[in-house]
């Protein structure tokens, strides 16, 4: 679990302080030379603790920051939507924006014969990506990406899929247009792109969930 500053600058003030932390029969408070040391001690602890943090157990980095979104995969009904709807032939690229693990890209890959690029911040994400696009036989089709989503290059992209929160639908609007070519296709799972009214819409019904809908919007071209 992640250390906080504050959290370490308690701990080394109650230890240096002599704070009882204890219930009954708490022993005095030891001399300032054990205080120190046990304070530098503490942080040493701490601050090795947190270095940990910043590798994952198969030796890859942590991510840049924190995710935009929690990781939950489309069903992959409403996947194959998506593809069906942005109408994905073998000529197109897909670029998955926030791809997880990498279902979309996969499909797309798999169903398609597209080349397909997943953007992911997420190390272990990706390194599940890249096994189950391994399984799936994929691999010299799909790229994975360890970026920020609003810092990679999607230019290249035909076909841009997109399963975030709406807060960041909206945040990327500007950059979908700016870096998208006229006429390259946005499909994104149940949210949609502020007041950009999308071109079309498909519900994908489940009888024990909830109804999912997907949304089509086209680059417009430039004035």
């Amino acid at each position: 679990m992640a250390t906080s500053a504050h959290e370490i600058a308690d701990g080394i003030d109650g230890i240096a302080g002599g704070r009882a932390g204890g219930g009954r029969g708490t022993p005095r408070a030891p001399s300032l030379t054990i205080q120190r040391a046990l304070a530098a001690a503490l942080l040493l602890a701490l601050l090795g603790g947190c270095a940990g943090l910043a590798s994952t157990p198969h030796g890859g980095t942590a991510a840049a920051r924190t995710p935009d979104v929690i990781w939950v995969p489309s069903p992959p009904e409403v996947i194959a939507a998506m593809l069906q709807l942005a109408e994905v032939s073998p000529v197109d690229v897909v670029y998955d924006l926030g791809s997880g693990e990498g279902e979309i890209v996969i499909e797309a890959a798999r169903r398609y014969g597209v080349r397909a690029v997943g953007v992911e911040i997420d190390p272990e994400r990706l390194e599940n990506a890249h096994r189950k696009a391994a399984a799936a036989g994929v691999t010299d089709r799909v790229t994975f990406v360890e970026r920020d989503l609003f810092e990679a290059d999607i230019s290249e992209a035909t076909v841009v899929t997109l399963y975030l929160f709406p807060d960041v639908n909206a945040r990327l609007r500007p950059k979908l247009l700016r870096e998208l070519k006229p006429g390259t296709r946005i499909v994104s799972h149940d949210y949609g792109l502020g007041d950009w009214a999308p071109e079309k819409t498909v519900e994908i019904h489940f009888p024990l969930d909830r109804t999912r809908r997907v949304f089509l919007w086209r680059v417009p071209p430039r004035p």
